[in-house]
């Protein structure tokens, strides 16, 4: 049974299946830390029992979960594996207008921390292991490849006890030629879906602490080495410098794509300029998109401010001041060379720079594959106006880990979303429009159809 063959009753029903899943894991608080995501694992896992899927309920540390389940295929090919983290982020709830573990649905929206990251994903990937397992109970017949299921804890947090452990503990039972998780997008503007960005590889993450020195004092008898003082240096003119412009291939081939279907004239000449290859139309338009940080962000390493501390009294001048830097490198960028620059612009040999923790360079999920095809003939039977387009992720994700084990990992996160929903996926109000739910439960379907 195709997704097609359901009838607008039957439609309806598996979308209010879908809705209800969503809101139970809602409800269940699975913020990260302490994260605690058994709760959620145990629901999963007990829904996957009930209908017939074999599954294994795991637990990393106490309170920490992990689900994998497997739907059987002929083994004509490599299976396919839906990912998806239970882990949240935290909340401030008296800014919240809806409660943020409610679940509850307000004009056309599902509210709830998680909606779209990652419940959401988590609702829609069970679902279609739900319609399959349902298809092959009615048919008898199965797909050529397996399905699997993978719930993972601590995405939030680096992924210790979630998909680093997995890999670890579990790789074979997660074993599997093409995956699924978060990470792309579904374009909203202009009240229309424009295009799929399909992550096919993200930037690198680092905490670097850059540390300032000085002499001592008494707060009475003010001088200018004070630490604090030349940290502020040091951050200003981080804050001025531009890393250099680099394009890979998934970028150009991304602006060369969203150039052709993007609405304002202004943002589609830049990234067809971007595209262009020609030295002179490349730093026109990346000046235009340097207007928009999130567009920007894909075409240079990215270097945030994040964290700052020092001083022990207030009248008291410190000899050491120190802030994190958040830096997101490009794929193939050395940290080193980063730094290097940094330390060029700071031109003060009292700061220093010091990594504090890596990410994992991944290679980039190829867009030969069959994977990426089908994701693409999926969109078409979904919505045939949307282009989909390979997209290098600014955010870090768990297909790092995949693509490094082994697995081609496609990044999409299924559900159309305008800029403003997307703002809200770590911010107040988080939420998913009921059809844009629907849009991501399909397409979902519609992919493992097109891999099965």
């Amino acid at each position: 049974m195709k997704i097609s063959d359901l009838s607008p009753a039957d439609r309806e029903t598996v979308l209010w299946e879908t809705i209800g899943h969503l809101q139970a894991l809602i409800r269940i608080e699975s913020v990260n830390p302490p994260g605690n995501e058994i709760g959620v694992a145990r629901y999963l896992h007990d829904v996957l029992q009930k209908a017939g899927i074999d599954a294994q309920l795991l637990e990393p540390a106490p309170g920490r979960g992990a689900v994998i389940a497997r739907i059987k295929g002929t083994g004509a090919k490599g299976a396919l594996l839906l990912l998806a983290h239970m882990d949240v982020v935290g909340v401030e709830r008296e800014k919240w207008r809806q409660h943020p573990f409610s679940g509850e649905i307000a004009d056309g929206y599902l509210y709830g921390r998680g909606a779209i990251d990652d419940k959401g994903m988590l609702a829609t990937n069970l679902q279609a292991m739900l319609l399959l397992q349902r298809a092959i109970d009615a048919t008898g017949t199965r797909p050529d490849r397996d399905l699997v299921f993978l719930a993972t804890s601590d995405e939030e947090a680096g992924g210790k006890f979630g998909i680093r452990w997995v890999l670890e503990h579990h790789r074979e039972d997660v074993a599997a030629e093409f995956a699924l998780n978060e990470g792309g997008r579904v374009r909203m503007r202009g009240g229309r879906n424009v295009y799929a960005a399909v992550q096919c590889a993200e930037k690198v993450p680092y905490n670097v602490i850059v540390t300032a020195r000085g002499p001592g004092g008494h707060a009475a008898t003010p001088h200018d080495r004070n630490a604090i003082v030349r940290l502020a240096h040091a951050l200003s003119r981080i804050a001025s410098h531009q890393e250099p412009l680099q394009l890979s291939d998934i970028t150009r081939e991304f602006f060369s794509s969203v150039s052709a279907v993007w609405p304002e004239e202004d943002l589609r000449e830049a990234m067809a300029d971007v595209a262009s290859g020609d030295e002179k139309r490349v730093a026109r338009g990346a000046a235009i998109l340097r207007l928009s940080p999130s567009l920007d962000a894909t075409l240079r390493n990215g270097i945030s401010p994040t964290l700052i501390s020092g001083g022990i009294r207030t009248n008291v001048i410190p000899t050491e001041a120190a802030a994190t830097l958040n830096i997101r490198a490009l794929p193939g960028e050395s940290i080193d060379d980063v730094i290097r620059r940094l330390q060029g612009v700071v031109d003060d040999p009292s700061v220093e720079f010091r990594v504090r923790s890596s990410g994992t360079p991944a290679p980039a999920s190829p867009l030969t594959s069959e994977a990426y095809a089908a994701i693409r003939s999926a969109l078409a039977r979904v919505d045939a106006e949307v282009v989909a387009v390979p997209f290098l992720s600014t955010g870090a994700t768990d297909s790092a880990a995949l693509r490094n084990a082994g697995i081609a990992c496609y990044g999409l996160l299924p559900f159309p979303l305008t800029e403003d929903d997307e703002a809200r996926m770590h911010g107040h109000d988080e939420r998913v429009g009921v059809n844009a739910l629907a849009f991501g439960l399909w397409l979902t379907c519609a992919i493992v159809e097109e891999l099965s």
